[in-house]
């Protein structure tokens, strides 16, 4: 029953749904389509038009809370439990209800709205007539779309062609996996040689493809034109996708559609939309529950003092419905009111430009965060990345000695390729010298050449785009590239000399101290991959014909490639203990033969449809064997302006943070000191690598005699605690000031978020204040009989009491600037102190005493004109509630006095419309005016006199910074 009307709301959209298989879709005919395919249309909504009410409903009426007052109101069709009009029950529950629906439909309307705008962005398709405008609703699998720079990808397409002359593309995917960082994308060969994209639907193609998937970083297919001799083939892999809700950064593409609507990589990475329910409402849904268990024992303690006579099963009921009210129905009110305050207010934060609050359920939330997780790149640094540091092993170039580099390269590219044999006794210096210099072009001509940057050259207003690439135009040249890393290792061989000028697919170019253009051909690439940890690039020398295959990657990879050294992992901790990103560059020379033969096994286990990805990497490893190693690279990545303030407000508020990132341990416990995400004085418990059950138990307890320390540990190590010890580890975990998870994989990431989210929470606050029904009870001979009757009930659960509660959403204990500059005033909310079971206990406490006061000081006074009980105690109520709102506010608001007067105003106009409950007459007199007075001085008096002896003797934390 918990999820049956999700359940519905999927199976009516997803009628008809199929397991998803292979296709073969061809370019440009979505006739000749071998199934049916879901329409492409985004609905992130989380009803539709026939499950939104009884959705809504359900979801209000399955927490207690809400399905009490439900059954109150329907108890009173029953003739033997009604105890006042039907509208003193339904009225207060319909306006709740009202409330709901209406908040529910306007988040459903924008999120349809949203979701139209998506579906009706307007797209070019080619077709045998032309180019013609489709709506991104209407597109099919099969159709050729042409998508503009900046604008978004509307479905999961192949890669065909694209107006760059590099060939290639740029997508930027943040929508879809978070990442800042561009990915670059290739086109389909065969296609991108046409002489035009219309020629496209002039040939005879398609594209075998694998069934829809999950995995946004891999897929599978092939792209076979059969209309040409021989017949075309070549394989399709993550390089030649353009999957939906990335945006194209560089040039027009052209795409064949493969996936849409539901088969989307990016909806089905989407979680179905579901209600949110936040800590708050919990807490109060759990009180409410203790709040009913007295109920049931005062109805009992009532019916045992009668005696159990006549039929005391019914008199038990009628007690419960009597002393309902002690539940306010006006509390469901003021929650989402406020709810909905906070959203505003936080979409209007100027401090936060942007903001977008797509759920108004749960804003309460941000004031209970007790863990924050955070990557590093891009969030506590720049992303912007500096080269600091090139090692060849006996040497290492610094920031200060670059110039030395330069020189080196400078030597290579202007004297003569070798001395002439006649010249005699050249000094050891010379030799030496020159065998360094050859290793530091060695070096710096791999760092050149192994990457996926594409330099591009934009108009500067002085010459045009076509000129400026003719030339090579350095004023005009900017690069592009898949990762910040690989942009500052080509800007930093650009400033020793040698400059990458130009590259497509299938070559680039690099230009010599002297001017000189050197050109390679591009045989194979290897993009890099979170699995394979490195990138791979083979090139062919066009002035020599030398065939070089050059490699770079991650050094706990690199490390079992290269051949046998002493220095490697020595100097990689080293650079990365001083926060340097580090990568390791190695090479190894190929004979014509051995390449040949490496592309003929490599082109084969390309084209397979089945375990493809296995094939081509065992291929790829045939030639990862005793490579040379040429050097290491190290960058650093800026540290974001404010992240060392902000992560100190945030420690100094209680708030742990963890930083999950892929980085060496070594880089990430650096990045964690130097932006005191661990302060100086702390202690770090760097938990070492563990392989098995056994290892993990010693490091756990090794870990568990520490105290207030931070912890740093791998993604390895931590799988195997996560797999053997995970109630031990997280327990453990969670007590540290500061946790740094390095080398983690997404997949360990989103399990922290998960568990951490089942082991933490935070109390709320609330109050409840209705306890006079019952005193009334016990005076009238435990009869269960009702004091306030029709619009009374009403009228004392919304506009007598709503709107000065509803104001306290305006208070606040100390201003938004002192709350900043001590952000240990943030630590009362993470240990709930605001409301526990204490000061619950204490608000039931205060109500029992108020409502006592109430009741036997209306008897005590008015002994004589005792029919007027009902004018005399509910005056008094209201008047108690106004000024226990009045006692509460910390800061006060002129909004506040309006809802205080406007509610007594509200009251005092009525009177004249309920002659039938309350004498008008009565109550002005000057008699009923002082006593009324009195008994409410006598209800609120002590507890003002109590709170300021709180507040002089054991004042809050934050009273001390408004005093």
């Amino acid at each position: 029953m918990k999820c049956f009307f999700h359940r519905c709301c999927e199976c009516l959209r997803c009628c008809g749904r199929r397991d998803p298989r292979p296709r073969t879709v061809w370019l440009g005919h979505p006739e000749k389509r071998d199934q049916r395919y879901p329409r492409n249309v985004i609905n992130n909504q989380k009803y539709n038009f026939f499950t939104f009410l009884p959705g809504v409903l359900f979801n209000q009426f399955k927490y207690f809370f809400n399905l009490y007052f439900l059954l109150l109101a329907c108890s009173q069709f029953v003739v033997e439990m009604r105890l006042g009009a039907l509208y003193t029950y339904w009225v207060p529950l319909g306006f709740v209800l009202a409330v709901t629906v209406i908040r529910e439909a306007t988040e459903e309307i924008r999120c349809y709205m949203r979701d139209k705008e998506v579906n009706s962005q307007i797209y070019s398709k080619l077709t045998a007539r032309g180019t013609v405008k489709v709506k991104s609703s209407n597109i099919q699998v099969g159709d050729l779309i042409i998508v503009e720079k900046n604008q978004r990808v509307p479905a999961d397409m192949i890669f065909l062609r694209t107006s760059e002359k590099n060939g290639s593309c740029f997508l930027r995917t943040d929508q879809l996996d978070g990442e800042t960082d561009w990915k670059l994308r290739l086109p389909v060969t065969c296609t991108q040689r046409l002489p035009t994209a219309s020629d496209l639907l002039q040939i005879r193609s398609y594209v075998y493809a694998e069934e829809p998937s999950i995995d946004i970083h891999n897929f599978v297919g092939t792209f076979t034109r059969e209309d040409s001799d021989p017949p075309v083939n070549e394989s399709l892999s993550i390089e030649n996708t353009l999957w939906a809700s990335t945006v194209i950064a560089s040039g027009t593409v052209v795409g064949v559609v493969l996936y849409t609507g539901r088969e989307l990589r990016s909806v089905m990475n989407t979680s179905n939309p579901r209600s949110k329910i936040g800590l708050f409402d919990l807490e109060v849904n759990c009180l409410t529950k203790i709040l009913f268990g007295a109920l049931v024992v005062v109805s009992l303690v009532m019916v045992a003092l009668q005696h159990f006579a006549g039929r005391w099963y019914l008199q038990i009921i009628r007690f419960l419905l009597l002393f309902s009210n002690i539940i306010p129905i006006s509390l469901r009110v003021n929650l989402d009111m406020g709810k909905i305050v906070y959203s505003w207010v936080i979409r209007r934060d100027s401090k936060i430009p942007g903001t977008v609050v797509r759920s108004s359920t749960i804003p309460e939330q941000l004031g209970r965060i007790s863990y924050l997780l955070t990557d590093k790149t891009g969030t506590l640094t720049q992303n912007e990345m500096v080269f600091k540091r090139l090692h060849l092993g006996t040497v290492a170039y610094g920031l200060d000695s670059m110039d030395e580099v330069q020189s080196h390269i400078f030597s290579i590219y202007t004297q003569q390729s070798q001395d002439p044999p006649a010249v005699k006794g050249l000094n050891l210096a010379t030799k030496v010298r020159k065998t360094m210099s050859s290793r530091v072009h060695e070096a710096v001509k791999a760092i050149a050449l192994c990457h996926n940057v594409t330099p591009v050259y934009e108009s500067n207003g002085v010459t045009d785009q076509a000129e400026a690439e003719r030339h090579y135009e350095d004023s005009c040249r900017v690069y592009q590239a898949s990762s910040p890393d690989e942009v500052a290792l080509v800007q930093w061989t650009e400033s020793v000399g040698l400059t990458l000028v130009g590259r497509d697919q299938s070559s680039v170019q690099l230009r010599t101290p002297g001017g000189h253009i050197l050109n390679f051909t591009i045989l194979q690439i290897f993009p890099f991959t979170y699995e394979s940890k490195r990138m791979g690039i083979i090139v062919r020398d066009e002035s020599t014909g030398e065939i070089t295959f050059y490699m770079k990657g991650a050094d706990v990879v690199m490390a079992g490639i290269v051949q046998y050294n002493d220095w490697l992992e020595e100097e990689c901790g080293n650079m990365a203990r001083e926060g340097l990103r580090v990568l390791v560059v190695a090479k190894k020379s190929l004979t014509e033969e051995q390449y040949q033969d490496f592309e003929a096994r490599y082109v084969q286990a390309k084209l397979s449809v089945h375990d493809r990805s296995l094939k081509v990497a065992t291929v790829i490893e045939s030639l990862e064997m005793e490579m040379e190693l040429l050097c290491l690279t190290g960058v650093e990545d800026q540290l974001q302006t404010d992240v060392r303030p902000t992560l100190e407000t945030l420690r100094n508020a209680g708030i742990k943070v963890w930083m999950l990132t892929g980085d060496k341990l070594e880089t990430a416990t650096c990045t964690a000191k130097n932006a005191h995400l661990v302060t100086r004085t702390q202690d770090i418990h760097i938990f070492r690598l563990v392989t098995n059950r056994g290892e993990a138990h010693l490091e756990l307890n090794a870990f568990r005699r520490k105290h207030d320390c931070a912890l740093v540990i791998s993604g390895d190590s931590l799988e195997m605690c996560l797999k053997y010890y995970e109630c031990e580890f997280m327990e453990l975990a969670c007590q540290c000031p500061a946790v740094v998870c390095c080398r983690c994989a997404p997949t360990q990431k989103a399990q922290i978020v998960r568990l951490l989210q089942e082991r933490t929470g935070k109390l709320t606050c609330a109050r409840s204040d209705h306890e006079d029904s019952a005193v009334f009870s016990s005076v009238f001979y435990f009869a269960s009989v009702p004091l306030y009757q029709g619009f009374l009930i009403i009228g004392y659960s919304t506009i007598y009491t709503m709107f000065p509660v509803f104001s306290l959403v305006l208070d606040k204990d100390v201003k938004s600037e002192v709350a900043m500059l001590y952000p240990e005033l943030y630590k009362d909310l993470l240990k709930g102190r605001p409301l526990s079971y204490k000061t619950f206990l204490i608000w039931v406490l205060i109500s029992i005493y108020q409502g006592s006061i109430i009741m036997y000081g209306a008897l005590l006074l008015f002994e004589s004109e005792f029919v007027h009980i009902v004018a005399i105690s509910f005056t008094s109520l209201i008047l108690t509630e106004l000024l226990m709102v009045a006692l509460t506010i910390q800061t006060w608001h002129w909004l506040m006095i309006v809802a205080e007067l406007l509610s007594l105003s509200c009251y005092i106009a009525s009177l004249v419309f309920l002659h039938e409950f309350i004498d008008v007459y009565f109550i002005a007199t000057l008699s009923f005016l002082w006593k009324v007075t009195v008994i409410t001085l006598v209800s609120c008096l002590p507890l003002y006199v109590l709170k300021y002896l709180r507040r002089r003797f054991s004042p809050p934390s934050y009273s001390k910074l408004t005093s």
